[in-house]
């Protein structure tokens, strides 16, 4: 009996089982777009199964590159993003400019390509 209690506390020690990971289910609930100032839009979007922020900031990026095109643009410039998440619900404010040609910046974006890769990855756009 005397070995039996070590060999229980040791296997309360143990890690425990690592989870199965689970699929990426993500659900899109929507893309609403507000026309700031000229070239200045604002995407509100929101989703659930998101795995990080990342997604929902990846979904921003798929809107603002389809609206770029439907607005005879072919470049967007990421200028910020603020991402929550309450409930399994993330929501992203982001807002681009859109512009014809290339534009300065670091975070550019050409609409025609990031439309592209959205639709292969399955992100809806506007």
């Amino acid at each position: 009996m005397g070995a039996v209690i070590p060999a229980l506390a040791l296997a309360a020690c143990a890690e425990p089982q690592a989870r199965q990971a689970e699929p990426f289910a993500p659900f899109y609930r929507g893309v609403e777009t507000a026309l700031l100032d000229g070239d200045l839009v604002r995407f509100d979007v929101s989703m659930t199964g998101a795995r990080s922020g990342q997604d929902v900031d990846d979904y921003a990026e798929c809107a603002a590159a389809q609206y770029a095109l439907i607005r005879g643009y072919g470049f967007a410039r990421h200028l910020r993003t603020n991402i929550e998440e309450k409930g399994g619900v993330w929501r992203a404010d982001a807002v681009y400019t859109i512009s014809p040609s290339l534009p300065r910046g670091l975070r550019t974006i050409d609409a025609e390509t990031v439309v592209q890769t959205c639709a292969e990855n399955g992100i809806p756009t506007v």
